[in-house]
């Protein structure tokens, strides 16, 4: 059963303004299905992990384009960047829009070519896992996440009450929908008054999809194979899968914390120049997220510490080894994991409406730290994960260290477990995770 996304309206609308289009995320995120889901019959489909395909695309790549003609889809373009300068010149003849569609699961291999082949005609579109509305399918309700009153207002008016037992049910899964489709005529998460639901549903009274019948360790143990075997040889040449293996156990153990090269070297055996360039691979390959400190001067922001987030809960828990979502919740890194779901929640927000995440983090020389900045319109908007339903106004003092910024300071949020919004002080409201 197909389940709506809330990037399907910005793909159309891209489509229609370039002639070409690029769907980038991490492997099994959903970008081939919603693609398909999208097109028309008119549109072929062809991918790159067919090797008969990418030995032609290779070898020949003009006489690919002419095998494949568009309109096209294109599934894992980055294994042939030899197509690109013939898709420039085809598109460069033609004139015509939405020509090719293509997918790209390596940003890495992706964007040298791109930005020297099809500057100026193709349209790029970031995609993660679902997000907590398309569970819901509230998909088209999703809108780039601001603590503004008139905003928080409409989160609400959908609001799905999530109990602290399904939340961390649904942060253990993650977001694949790999974990979360149904075959054609399953039943869904239950309806409006029912209760709690079954034991795969999450529902505490509004509709929102059950889990599938997928084996989720099984899925995962998976994932991590495909990955270390296929992605990330091609990517960084590592001979041994092991101390990768350890090395991504590291960054997981270390989600929501300041990046600290040097520690994840140690801990995996390996020297602090390998680390960087594995951690380069992984952020371009979509499982973590660099989040930058926010300066008011942009040079300075490029060179401080930025915070490491895996973009994917559930594989975050599976690679740290948290074997239900009990243990999850009540161990050592529940905390640092409900301010991941946050993050990547809010992230979502903007990419899968099509907007670039304006999103920082502060911390001053004082080690005063707000979880989450969002910057628009020179207008900067704090946040704070709190795993709690009983958020306090201590815990929004280090918002009062903004006021030295020159940048106008908007309203701010504590987003936690609390059950309906609450003012914690004029400008900051307690918010119910459910909202985002």
């Amino acid at each position: 059963m197909y389940l709506d996304r809330t990037i399907e309206s910005f793909i159309i609308k891209t489509s229609d303004n370039f002639s070409v289009l690029l769907l980038t995320g991490p492997r099994q995120v959903g970008k081939t299905t919603l693609l398909k889901r999208l097109c028309d019959k008119s549109r072929k489909y062809v991918t790159l992990d067919d090797p008969n395909n990418l030995k032609l695309a290779k070898e020949e790549p003009g006489l690919f384009l002419q095998r494949f003609t568009p309109p096209l889809i294109i599934d894992e373009i980055q294994y042939a960047p030899e197509l690109l300068p013939i898709i420039k010149m085809h598109v460069d003849n033609s004139g015509k829009k939405g020509l090719f569609w293509l997918t790209g699961s390596q940003q890495f291999h992706l964007m040298k070519g791109i930005s020297e082949s099809l500057a100026g005609r193709i349209g790029i579109i970031n995609l993660l896992g679902f997000s907590l509305k398309e569970l819901q399918k509230r998909a088209f309700e999703s809108e780039p996440f601001l603590p503004i009153q008139n905003k928080l207002e409409k989160y609400g008016s959908g609001y799905y009450n999530l109990s602290l037992d399904h939340l961390y049910r649904i942060i253990w899964h993650g977001s694949f929908p790999a974990l979360w489709e149904l075959p054609e005529g399953s039943g869904w998460g239950c309806g409006e008054g029912s209760g709690a639901g079954d034991g795969n549903g999450y529902c505490d009274g509004r509709y929102i999809i059950k889990n599938s019948s997928m084996d989720r360790d099984l899925f995962y143990a998976s994932y991590v194979q495909t990955y270390l075997q296929r992605d990330v040889r091609d990517l960084a040449s590592i001979e041994n899968s092991t101390v990768f293996l350890r090395f991504l156990q590291s960054a997981a153990a270390r989600t929501g914390q300041l990046l600290n090269l040097s520690d994840m070297a140690r801990d995996t055996g390996i020297s602090p120049k390998t680390a960087q360039k594995w951690l380069s691979v992984l952020e371009a390959s979509g499982i973590i997220y660099l989040l930058s400190p926010y300066h008011n001067n942009i040079s300075k922001r490029l060179i401080k510490t930025p915070k490491l987030y895996f973009l994917d809960t559930g594989l975050c828990s599976y690679l740290t080894e948290w074997s239900s979502s009990k243990t999850l919740e009540t161990g050592a890194m529940s905390g640092a994991i409900f301010e991941t779901f946050v993050f990547t929640e809010i992230l979502k927000s903007y990419w899968h409406n099509g907007k670039r995440a304006p999103l920082y983090y502060y911390r001053d020389k004082d080690k005063k730290e707000i979880d989450l900045l969002i910057v628009q319109d020179n207008t900067i908007y704090p946040i704070e994960s709190k795993k709690t339903g009983f958020p306090k106004k201590t815990d929004i003092n280090n918002f009062n260290t903004l006021g030295r910024l020159t940048q106008k300071i908007g309203p701010g949020g504590v987003i936690c477990l609390i059950d309906s919004m609450l003012p914690l002080s004029d400008k900051v409201t307690s918010i119910p995770i459910g909202y985002i």
